[in-house]
């Protein structure tokens, strides 16, 4: 592997580099005669010699491991040492020549050739989920939203900081968690394996025609979060990783690493590699073509194209999403006196279109949230506000109309 160093740097890093492997032996010699001369000492005296001897042993690991992160960043210490010593002799016979020399240049033109152009037909080709791994600013949630406006399927999502002005064009009801409302996450995900178990059952009846229309993207932000404070995430993400796919139940979790304890998967990396497409953003996709990959041409191709530039799997994707704006796939709001656009029933999601159709049967009759979950099994064990919140955006949309407010709020159908 080349080094990524520029030789100005090189000679201080293979200092560092040799002082702490050479520490590192000697700690353990050191910890090893400890050891022996605690062998030979008074009963009194092992304690102190013996808890020296660990002392001694634990700094030579931290050595050890400082050599081992030396060393990834060096690369191939032979060849670091030569272009090491090239540098110091041009600055000894060259006194008045400008440092030029660089490790591993890089050419503009190149393009990898496995580039993948469409990250949605990627994923769509593989039938998995999404785990999606980048830090602040690397633009996750650009990417996610892009993706669930053009993945199929009712999308989801359960966001704890999600503004007002994020995931616009989905219904209410249907961005779960703002203002950190951890309750209401952790209910809809064990609502969201009760589902699941129903469509096993639903599916083993009648095969896949028992479940057209039932389509769903799940889109978790900040996965590692919900790990720690939603008791059913972690089972959330279990089933739907091994059963999900088979019924359309499409997960995408965010995280900021790439380790399968982030995503509640703890000990089980083999399910995060076999059942999702890993999607690593800035740094994590650099890091992940120079010490995975061991491509370093790769790894500054990704650095060249900035955010625009990640992996999906192992493969490199160029995607620019810089004009790329939720007006495109927002609703279009009334603005001063003209008819609201009314999305037709075909466009309703599966709550929306059983409420509907309730109400058209009985038309005139109000429908209440305690109503709906006694003659409806999607419903049965859905938070009333939530049932609320669709009868209100049904309203909105000017698909029927509310009676009431606040928790005697209803719906009714009217033409």
């Amino acid at each position: 592997m080349t080094s990524s160093l520029h030789p100005s740097q090189l000679h201080q890093h293979l200092q560092m580099y040799d002082r702490a492997k050479w520490s590192s032996w000697g700690s353990l010699a050191v910890s090893l005669s400890l050891l022996f001369l605690g062998a030979t000492q008074k009963p009194e005296s092992k304690p102190w010699i013996l808890t020296a001897s660990v002392g001694t042993l634990e700094v030579g690991r931290r050595h050890r491991q400082t050599a081992k992160l030396l060393r990834e960043s060096l690369g191939d210490i032979d060849r670091a040492s030569r272009i090491n010593f090239q540098a110091l002799a041009r600055t000894q016979t060259q006194t008045t020549a400008q440092l030029a020399l660089t490790v591993g240049s890089f050419n503009e033109d190149w393009k990898p050739e496995n580039l993948v152009t469409d990250p949605v037909e990627y994923i769509q080709k593989k039938q998995k989920h999404v785990a999606l791994v980048g830090g602040t600013g690397d633009g996750k949630s650009t990417f996610t939203q892009y993706l669930s406006s053009k993945i199929g399927g009712r999308v989801v999502v359960y966001d704890s900081d999600a503004k007002p002005d994020d995931w616009a064009w989905l219904n209410k009801a249907d961005v779960i968690g703002r203002k950190g409302n951890f309750q209401s996450i952790d209910t809809a995900m064990g609502n969201d394996l009760k589902t699941l178990e129903e469509l096993v059952e639903l599916r083993g009846e009648g095969g896949d025609n028992a479940i057209a229309g039932r389509e769903r993207f799940l889109i978790a932000e900040e996965f590692p979060i919900l790990v720690d404070e939603c008791d059913h995430a972690a089972t959330w993400i279990k089933r739907h990783a091994k059963r999900g796919r088979r019924y359309k139940q499409f997960v995408c979790a965010l995280a900021q690493n790439d380790t399968a304890e982030n995503f509640g998967l703890q000990g089980d990396k083999d399910t995060l590699y076999s059942c999702f497409v890993l999607v690593r953003l800035g740094q994590f996709g650099r890091d992940h073509a120079r010490s995975k990959l061991k491509d370093p041409q790769l790894e500054q191709w990704l650095k060249a194209g900035g955010k625009k530039r990640f992996l999906v799997d192992d493969c490199p994707c160029e995607l620019d999403l810089s004009n790329w704006g939720m007006t495109a796939i927002a609703t279009p709001e009334n603005s001063g006196g003209g008819n609201e656009e009314v999305r037709s029933p075909q466009d309703l999601n599966e709550y929306e279109q059983i409420i509907l159709a309730w109400g058209q049967e009985h038309p005139g009759e109000v429908l209440k949230a305690r109503l709906l979950q006694q003659v409806s099994q999607p419903f049965k064990k859905d938070d009333p506000e939530n049932i609320r919140i669709i009868f209100q955006s049904l309203a909105d949309r000017g698909l029927g109309e509310v009676v009431d407010s606040g928790d005697r709020l209803g719906w009714r159908w009217r033409e």
